[in-house]
């Protein structure tokens, strides 16, 4: 399967729960927007009308429970609605993407997760998606203590927010795997440390990599 091509505008952000990301998001939009750059910010599943409400579905724990192979799929749906509709116009009008997750998460959560076939994954990636962030931060947090940030922050969870301590453990296992085979995309974040030094490390991440990425100006 060949690599999906890389943009140098389009910035994800992952991590399992409680890692964080909110708070970097707004933190790497100031950076930018202080630049003088447009950044539009997004999010996964999600992004657009009709990809809300396929997130509406996933996460509503009032649902059926979605087979595995049933997850997978809606989650790519809304992501093809959202590269076409949100992230690829934006990237070629020259603004800078955010993105609150991404495919990386379909192969840490329905992969390590759920336990189904990354070479599926893939496949999916290939025909649907064709798209992958230059710069991926991995917000990582051990499984304890994200879940202990997570229930203090939303009393009600989702339906994958219920999910086992096992299952985030098989999911930080896989993300961090990705990250170590693909460390020219990804950078790890130690999203342990408090908010405020979270947020400074992830945005000198994106400024180190800004100064460095062919094809954007400094």
């Amino acid at each position: 399967m060949t690599v999906q091509p890389a943009h140098p505008r389009f910035v994800s952000l992952e991590g399992g729960e409680g890692a964080g990301k909110t708070t970097v998001l707004a933190a790497l939009r100031e950076a930018l927007q202080r630049d003088g750059d447009e950044v539009v910010c997004t999010r996964e599943p999600g992004g657009t009308p009709l990809a809300e409400m396929i997130r509406a579905l996933l996460l509503d724990p009032g649902h059926e429970p979605p087979a595995a192979e049933t997850e997978l799929l809606l989650m790519f749906a809304a992501r093809a609605q959202h590269v076409r509709e949100t992230i690829r116009p934006a990237l070629e009008r020259g603004a800078w993407v955010l993105c609150d997750r991404f495919t990386d998460s379909s192969y840490a959560y329905q992969g390590g997760g759920r336990g189904l076939d990354p070479a599926f994954i893939a496949a999916l990636e290939h025909h649907v998606v064709g798209l992958r962030p230059g710069l991926t931060l991995l917000l990582d947090i051990d499984v304890a203590s994200g879940r202990a940030r997570a229930r203090g922050r939303d009393p009600r969870p989702d339906r994958i927010e219920r999910e086992r301590d096992e299952f985030f453990e098989r999911v930080r296992c896989a993300y961090r795997a990705r990250a170590a085979a693909e460390p020219e995309r990804f950078r790890i974040v130690d999203a342990a440390q408090p908010a405020a030094a979270v947020a400074a490390e992830a945005v000198r991440q994106l400024r180190q990599w800004r100064a460095h990425a062919p094809g954007v100006r400094p």
